[in-house]
């Protein structure tokens, strides 16, 4: 089963094609969020480098949110199009899902934790449970101290994954102390490999989506639609 993955849902771009669990090629590129002009050429360039064909591909997978709007909308249309084109089907991996797959710690609560802005994150907590993983909280946006509270109760060691590390982590070490670790560099960021690993599972399930069916997960509003929703409150109290 071949699956060509992509994750757009930060500044990262990455595209991967794996074969079952046999990773055949990986492109990252954490520079600049011009995915509508990067991801395309990205795509093509590997599976010319593969010898590879749309056609040749099973299953088309997205990371799906949260993050970025935009950038989770030009990853998903991408996807959603592709597999449309050759009448292939989809599996949407959820973004928080995908980055706590790039951690093996069987000891900790794995925990990603991306940048929400205003001192929040997108957040959820995980363990491995003999060999999957599981999400034991519901996907999550908060304050960076509720999340630390939470954390607290659990009693566990716990290691942080994402792009939210480099903004909280002196926070955490400070609450947390000695019983958080964070992921090194290269494995805090998001990877495709990973989604295609989780669309693998899922897929072998039967898990799978339609190009009607996918959609990009938020989970919660963005910015200017709460500013709007704040803008119709005042009026309405007026």
């Amino acid at each position: 089963m071949k699956i060509l993955a992509v994750d757009t849902s930060t500044l990262v771009a990455a595209v991967s094609v794996m074969e079952d669990e046999r990773l055949l090629g990986e492109y990252i590129v954490n520079h600049k969020k011009t995915h509508s002009q990067r991801l395309m050429p990205m795509i093509k360039g590997l599976l010319d480098e593969l010898e590879l064909k749309p056609t040749d591909i099973d299953i088309f997978a997205a990371s799906t949110g949260p993050g970025s709007f935009t950038g989770l909308r030009i990853g998903v249309t991408t996807i959603k199009t592709m597999a449309y084109a050759v009448s292939k089907s989809l599996v949407g991996v959820p973004t928080l899902d995908s980055l706590a797959y790039n951690i093996l710690m069987r000891s900790f609560i794995i925990c990603p934790i991306m940048d929400a802005r205003n001192n929040q994150v997108y957040t959820a907590l995980y363990e491995w449970n003999d060999d999957r993983q599981e999400r034991i909280s519901d996907y999550l946006a908060l304050p960076v101290d509720e999340l630390a509270d939470i954390i607290e109760k659990k009693d566990k060691k716990v290691v942080f994954v994402g792009d939210g590390v480099d903004i909280h982590k002196d926070f955490f070490k400070k609450r947390l102390k000695d019983n958080c670790e964070f992921a090194l560099g290269n494995m805090r960021l998001q990877r495709a490999s990973a989604v295609a690993g989780i669309a693998y599972l899922k897929a072998k399930e039967g898990n799978i989506e339609s190009s009607f069916e996918m959609v990009p997960f938020y989970l919660r509003k963005s910015q200017a639609e709460r500013m709007y929703e704040k803008k119709l409150s005042v009026n309405d109290d007026s």
